[in-house]
Formats: structure tokens, C-alpha cells, sequence
């Protein structure tokens, strides 16, 4: 009798072996039933399926090597080791360990076998492995693993072995469950690509076999994720809303104060929003723009609609200082249209958060700016009609949802600078209405970007320092907080740290030019506090981590020094570069690196002083490094992949695309299998 599918949701602890602590692991996994664990597949494989010959080996593989104990001994050097040497009969191998005790040194006698996995790489006496796995045998071992061993996504306390044991037993249950069927050649069946994706056997071509299995995998995920954006999207047209017509013209007399002229990609934007709050279905919109491209005045027009007709907008910002920016703006903007401007954020005092909260429920506020704090409780709003949120995938849908529970489903703008190549587009935001800013305005002029390698640091010294005299401002931006942060570089050069670099520059710059610092660990008031002195221009050099990625608007600052840019991904690089060229002087930026280089940093660099156009660098991203920014944190109902790599998997969505709409014409019970086996409890998201 065919299980049915239901049973595989059952949770985790009715597996044996499984109690309230192994669940509360898994749970950090995103593994709570049974069906999570069957689709918790390997995200690489270690090969045990040979015993590599010493004159074999190659430096910088995995491998499996066995060897009897010539000697054990410790030496003393840097750092104290102890020494195993192998025999494999022709040649010699080094196992040496850094951490190790008198029990275990006692064990590696002489004339035992020792079989061996993990990483070789050249070292003073040849080639060794460190800190390997091990077993000793008192005589040569000759049995191997029979299949591929898969490595799992683990979390503390819990081993990739004793993750293995559970699949397998959740492979059990799952024996007679019903999975999809997507036409497949090879695997027609999903369970049986997910099996043999836990259990490859060692065979020969086993890569491309892996490879297919897991194509097939990934276009089911595809499929099904496709499905869910459909059904969220069929859903959102049966639901009503508050619509809000145009009334007072409010948006022409902004137009006229300005003082600039919308750029036609921005009018464009401003009109597709516009016609969309028109209507009683709620707006569900992304608005994606490059860095500078002028999101945030098409945001005010939505919230001089909502205003016009009575209405409140709440506008969400991940950061404090993200808030605030968007606050001052639009405080210059709308106060003057009789349309006040509020802010909420978590650090405001007791008296300031009632004050303003007040101001929120009476309905005095019409434009609500704030963060995480926006959809706290004890936050009531008189009229919400329009939610946006800027830079979406900072939040959890759970947020979102809160955010929108707070009116009576209000249209719904989302924002982010983080350019969205086209692919993703359509895997992503299938639910969704996408708009686009492709243009910056004018007299922004593109920034030059140069490269330099570290040794002409000094250079870059000088370079801040005569742009500082001559009255401008400039970024140096460090990759960490302090130099003790990644200790083991593998025999990399350091990276440069913000504290340390902040240090030297003080000491290298001319007197009078004034410094400051801001990073992660700084308190939220201190970090608000340096960004505002350099928005004021009281301070002339800021050196800050990553953390001014997002959220500070500078027009006066028209150089960034990235330190060890070669560390940091297109994305990033991308962000942090649209700091500067934000004003209508000439901006540069330069990217300091540490040789050797990889290839594929190499190419990231390249790039970043080619071009300027954040669609192309997304695009390219995305072929290097994977989804990275443009995916963000992992929420539910949000990026849910559990196996798809949007760098790998991308050249699938047409195809899942076309397979999706089909089934929802042709095959409405195949669709749902398809759902219930990868989006589970996804639909309750539909209007978020």
C-alpha cells in the first residue's frame, strides 16, 4: 500500500535515535520532519574509495593514503608537532599533528599500519597531511568505503556521520512515499535521483552520473518553487484592497520643487506604481535600481498617493542608518505638501518612541519611516495602505508579514539596489511585478576604478590626503574590525584591519585632517553619531568596515580605498564602490589586493575596473561566486532552495518555467505533488 506523502511530515523524533536535543540541532538546519531530512542532500562527496600510492599523491586533493609507521617523534620549532613518518614500501609520507597527547604519541609505534584521510600538501620534509583522519591496523588494511562518502551541511554538535545514519533511516520511511514525476530519461522517478544523490556508488563516469541526478533534483526544486511563486500570485488577484486614486495632484507640485527633472527610466518606474495603486488588487511590485539611480523619489510619489487619499505609508529599512537617510529626505520633500514625515527606530528614548507612537496611531505621522522596530508590537497605525521595504532580502518573511498585518493588506513596493540579473528575476519573483531603474541621473558621472597591489599602499596614503586638501572626503574601507579576527591564513599576507589601518593613517596624514572609525561592534548611537560627523563634513577620512555598504549618502566623498578587495565578492565590491560618485564631481575608486591572486579574484577585480553597469556585474557575480547578495539571508518562504545553485542551476529556469505552466494548464494533480514535496506551508505566505 503507497504511503501517503503526509507521512513524510511527520517530525523528526519519530525517527529512533532522534530526541528533543537532536531536534533542536536540526532545527538549525531547517530539518523538522521527515521529508527535510530526504531532501537534505550532500553538498559535496569525499572519495575513500582508494588508497592512493604515495607517488600518486597531489598537493591540495582529498585522498586516502595508507602507510606503516616508520617513526613517530615530536619536533620543536615555531610551533611544537608530532611527527608520524609513513612507508608505503617506495617512498614517505609526514602525518603530523599540532595538537596531540602522551596516550596518543604512545600509540603510533612503529611497524602498525596507519590509513589515513584528508588533505596533502607540500611541507619541510616532503608531503604531509595535518590533523588527518586516522585508524591504525596492526597489519595492512585492505577492505575500502564501496561508495562515495557524501560530506552533509552540519551545525554544532552534530557530525556529518550521525546526520548520514538519520537520512538513511529517513530514506526507509520515505520508501513507498509519492514524489513527483517530472519526465527525466534517467531519473524518472525523484526519490530515486535524491538516493542516489545520499549513496552514490563508486563507478566509473560516477561524476557526470552525480551531476545528472542532481540536474534532475534541481529542475523538481525549480518547478516546484515556480509553482508556489504562481499560486502566491493567482491568490493575490482574488484579494481586495483600499485603491488609491489620484486626488490632489500633491505629485506634480513635488515634481515642481524638486529642483530636478526625473529621469524617463524614474517617470517610467513612477507611472507603473502609480497605476498600480490605482486599483482594489494589491500591489505587489519590486522596484530594482543600480546604486544612485533615484529609488527613493519614486517611493515619496507612492507615499504622496497613499497620503492623498488619507492613507499611511510605512517605509522599512534594514539599518538605523538607512532609516534616517530615507527620513531626511523625504522630511525636505513632503512636510512642505502638509504631509508629515515620522520616525521610529529602536534606539529612540521612551519618551521620543511614545511621542511617536502616538503620532503613528492618531495618524498625524501619514509617512512612517523606521526599522525592524516598525512592525514590533505596540505599533498601531491609524490607516496603512501602502508598506515599502527597502532592500527586501535583509528581512524574514515573517517580518514582512508582521508588517502587513498591521493594515488591512496593504500594497506592497519592494526595493533594492542589489541588481537582479534576468534569470533570477524569473526563478525568483515569479509572483511579482518587476520594474526597473536602468539609468542614473544626470550629471552623476561614473566612477574610475584602478587597481593597485598592496606593496603601493603608500601611494593610496597619498592620494586620500591630496584629495582631502583639496576638500573633499574619502572612504578606506577594511574587510575586518582588528588583525586577530582570522588568525590562520594559510601563509597569506595579513589582512589589513579598520583599527590598525585607522591607527596609521593618523600617523601618516597631514595635521588638521580629521579621522574617524565605525565598524560592526560599534554601539548604534556611536556608529550614527561618526556617519552623521561625515555627512557633516567634520570628519575628512572615514575608515569603516563593510558595514557603510548600505546606507550612507555622501556627496562630497569622491574617493573609496577598498583594502584586500581581492577578499570580497562583485556584489559587495559593487555597493561599496556606489558610495562615492554620488555628487556631480569626478569620483574614483581604488582596489588594493594582495598577490598571489586566484584566477577567479582576478577576474572579479577585472571587472570591477571595466564597468559600472550593476546588471553586468550581477550577471558575472553570479557566474563566479553564486546567488551570494542577490539571495541574502535564507528565509523561509522566501529563498527557500534546499539543493538549487542559482550559479550552477540558472541555465534550468526556462525550462522549469515551461514545465511549470504546462502542468498548471495540463496536469493541476501533478503540480500539486510537486508543491506539497518542496513548499509546504509556503501558500500561507501568498500576499507578502
Amino acid at each position: 500500500m503507497t504511503e501517503p506523502a503526509s507521512s513524510l511530515d511527520a517530525a523528526v523524533t519519530t525517527l529512533p535515535g532522534i530526541g528533543p536535543g537532536s531536534a533542536e540541532k536540526l532545527a538549525r538546519l531547517e530539518i523538522v520532519t521527515i521529508r527535510d531530512l530526504v531532501l537534505h542532500v550532500p553538498f559535496r562527496y569525499q572519495d575513500r574509495t582508494r588508497s592512493v600510492p604515495f607517488g600518486e599523491l597531489v598537493p591540495g586533493r582529498e585522498c586516502v593514503v595508507t602507510g606503516e609507521i616508520v617513526s613517530a617523534n615530536i619536533a620543536y620549532g615555531r610551533r611544537r608537532s608530532l611527527l608520524v613518518t609513513l612507508s608505503d614500501g617506495e617512498r614517505r609520507v609526514t602525518v603530523r599533528f599540532f595538537h596531540f597527547n602522551v596516550r596518543q604519541r604512545q600509540g603510533f609505534q612503529a611497524g602498525l599500519w596507519m590509513r589515513c584521510f584528508g588533505d596533502v600538501r607540500p611541507g619541510p620534509l616532503g608531503l604531509e597531511m595535518v590533523h588527518p583522519e586516522y585508524r591504525l591496523h596492526r597489519e595492512e588494511p585492505a577492505s575500502v568505503e564501496a561508495e562515495l562518502t557524501p560530506v552533509y551541511r552540519v551545525t554544532q554538535g552534530l557530525t556529518p556521520k550521525r546526520l548520514g545514519q538519520w537520512v538513511d533511516k529517513a530514506l526507509e520511511r520515505a520508501a513507498d512515499a509519492v514524489f513527483s514525476h517530472l519526465p527525466d530519461e534517467v531519473f524518472p522517478d525523484l526519490l530515486a535521483a535524491i538516493r542516489f544523490l545520499h549513496r552514490p556508488p563508486a563507478e566509473p563516469d560516477i561524476e557526470r552520473r552525480v551531476e545528472t541526478a542532481r540536474s534532475r533534483v534541481a529542475l523538481d526544486e525549480f518547478v516546484g518553487h515556480y509553482l508556489v511563486l504562481k499560486n502566491r500570485q493567482a491568490l493575490a488577484k482574488t484579494q481586495t484592497t483600499l485603491p488609491l486614486p489620484s486626488r490632489e495632484q500633491l505629485g506634480r507640485e513635488l515634481l515642481r520643487q524638486l529642483g530636478f527633472r526625473l529621469t524617463r527610466a524614474q517617470a517610467r518606474v513612477t507611472a507603473e506604481v502609480l497605476n498600480d495603486l490605482d486599483h482594489d488588487r494589491p500591489m505587489m511590485r519590486l522596484l530594482q535600481g543600480d546604486v544612485g539611480s533615484g529609488k527613493t523619489v519614486v517611493a515619496a510619489f507612492a507615499a504622496i498617493r497613499a497620503a492623498e487619499n488619507g492613507y499611511q505609508t510605512a517605509i522599512m529599512a534594514p539599518t538605523e542608518i538607512l532609516a534616517e537617510q530615507h527620513f531626511e529626505t523625504l522630511s525636505l520633500w513632503l512636510p512642505p505638501l502638509g504631509i508629515e514625515v515620522g520616525l521610529l527606530t529602536g534606539r529612540m528614548s521612551a519618551a521620543e518612541r511614545r511621542t511617536r507612537l502616538a503620532a503613528v496611531a492618531e495618524g498625524r505621522d501619514l509617512v512612517v519611516v523606521g526599522t525592524h522596530a516598525l512592525f514590533q508590537a505596540g505599533v498601531e497605525f491609524h490607516g496603512l495602505a501602502l508598506a515599502i521595504v527597502d532592500e527586501q532580502h535583509r528581512f524574514g518573511v515573517h517580518q514582512r508579514m508582521q508588517l502587513r498585518d498591521k493594515g488591512r493588506l496593504p500594497h506592497q513596493l519592494v526595493m533594492t539596489a542589489t541588481p537582479i540579473p534576468r534569470t533570477l528575476t524569473m526563478a525568483l519573483y515569479a509572483d511579482m511585478d518587476v520594474s526597473t531603474i536602468d539609468e542614473l541621473p544626470p550629471g552623476r558621472t561614473p566612477v574610475r576604478t584602478h587597481l593597485a597591489m598592496m606593496s603601493r599602499r603608500d601611494e593610496a596614503i597619498e592620494r586620500v590626503a591630496r584629495a582631502c586638501a583639496a576638500g573633499r572626503q574619502a572612504y578606506w574601507v577594511c574587510t575586518m574590525i582588528e588583525e586577530d579576527e582570522e588568525a590562520d591564513l594559510g601563509g597569506r599576507a595579513p589582512l589589513h584591519a579598520a583599527v590598525t589601518t585607522y591607527e596609521e593613517l593618523g600617523r601618516a596624514m597631514p595635521g588638521g585632517l580629521r579621522l574617524g572609525l565605525v565598524h560592526g561592534r560599534l554601539p548604534p548611537a556611536e556608529k550614527s553619531t561618526v556617519m552623521a560627523d561625515f555627512k557633516a563634513h567634520r570628519i575628512d577620512v572615514l575608515v569603516a568596515t563593510t558595514v557603510i555598504e548600505v546606507g550612507v549618502d555622501v556627496p562630497n566623498a569622491t574617493l573609496m580605498v577598498i583594502d584586500n578587495a581581492e577578499r570580497l565578492g562583485l556584489a559587495q565590491l559593487h555597493q561599496l564602490r556606489g558610495r562615492v560618485g554620488r555628487g556631480a564631481g569626478s569620483s574614483s575608486c581604488l582596489l588594493l589586493y594582495e598577490t598571489p591572486v586566484s584566477a577567479v579574484a582576478r577576474q572579479r577585480l577585472t571587472v570591477m575596473r571595466e564597468t559600472n553597469d550593476g546588471f553586468a556585474i550581477a550577471e558575472k557575480d553570479l557566474e563566479l561566486r553564486g546567488p551570494g547578495d542577490v539571495l541574502g539571508t535564507r528565509q523561509t518562504g522566501d529563498e527557500t532552495f534546499r539543493l538549487v545553485d542559482l550559479a550552477v542551476d540558472r541555465a534550468l529556469v526556462p525550462k522549469a518555467v515551461r514545465l511549470g505552466d504546462r502542468l498548471l494548464a495540463e496536469d493541476p494533480a501533478t503540480a500539486r505533488v510537486i508543491v506539497d514535496t518542496w513548499a509546504k506551508g509556503d501558500i500561507e505566505y501568498a500576499s507578502v
